[in-house]
């Protein structure tokens, strides 16, 4: 299997229904092993799907303190073999110190554990703290932003299998990206975001994912005040949204969503 650049691949199946059955192309959306390496360093591989791999390296370690900004972020190169996707970034020496305690530190995401720790007594999750406040005008244009979702959703439309991760600036969805995993698509946007240099303070993230609390830890690092999904949050997730100052809205779909944190 190698990965594509638009991140779908076509399988023949056969598809059933209460009489017959037919042989079908379908589209599947790829999911690939990405490694991410820091000064040489091999910190994680990730499963995710091979589209805009700069922008997710990027936005990963920028969501997970490893930088502070992309100026910290001296070389990027990207290569691929038979097993997986290779980022090779060189990065500060401060960050580089900096990625070692984290590395020290880590905790899985969820679904996956808490990796790094031995016991519940070093368990520390530490949340950053939002300098800005949303917006009581984008509580408002939250239903419309839902709905212009689906139609910017390329991989969703041919697999059904892809998160997106949208940003959202008055009223109108300017940058969309997917992944199978609900904080790549996220890191990919994080990364556009930093990428382009746009001010975070004036718009907010919509996603077609559950809120777990990793995806609000990524959008308090980046000082992104408002996060809204389409399915429920977790109690971690709520929990960490009060603790950073995060406005958070779930269950977003039509015109109503629930509000679970103050504005």
């Amino acid at each position: 299997m190698t990965p594509h650049s638009y991140g779908v691949e076509t399988l023949s199946v056969q598809r059933f229904n209460k009489t017959d059955s037919e042989n079908v192309l379908d589209h599947i959306v790829q999911e690939y092993p990405i490694a991410l390496v820091y000064n040489g360093i091999s910190h994680a591989v990730m499963m995710a799907t091979p589209t805009d791999v700069e922008l997710f390296a990027k936005g990963f370690s920028l969501s997970e303190g490893i930088l502070t900004s992309l100026k910290e972020l001296y070389a990027l190169d990207v290569h691929q073999n038979e097993l997986g996707i290779t980022v090779e970034m060189t990065i500060s020496s401060r960050a580089f110190a900096a990625l070692k305690e984290h590395r020290r530190m880590m905790v899985g995401r969820t679904g996956c554990g808490l990796c790094g720790i031995e016991s519940l007594e070093q368990f520390q999750l530490d949340v950053s703290k939002i300098t800005t406040h949303a917006s009581k005008i984008w509580l408002e244009q939250i239903p419309s932003a839902i709905s212009h979702l689906k139609a910017q959703q390329e991989i969703t439309a041919l697999t059904g299998g892809a998160h997106a991760a949208a940003w959202v600036v008055d009223g109108h969805i300017v940058a969309l990206f997917e992944d199978v995993g609900r904080h790549n698509a996220l890191d990919k946007l994080i990364g556009y975001l930093a990428q382009e240099n746009y001010d975070t303070s004036l718009g907010f993230v919509v996603m077609t994912s559950r809120a777990s609390y990793e995806l609000i830890r990524k959008c308090a690092q980046l000082n992104i005040s408002l996060l809204a999904s389409i399915s429920a949050p977790t109690s971690m997730a709520i929990q960490l949204a009060k603790q950073s100052g995060l406005t958070l809205a779930s269950f977003c779909r039509g015109d109503r969503f629930v509000l679970y944190t103050e504005i």
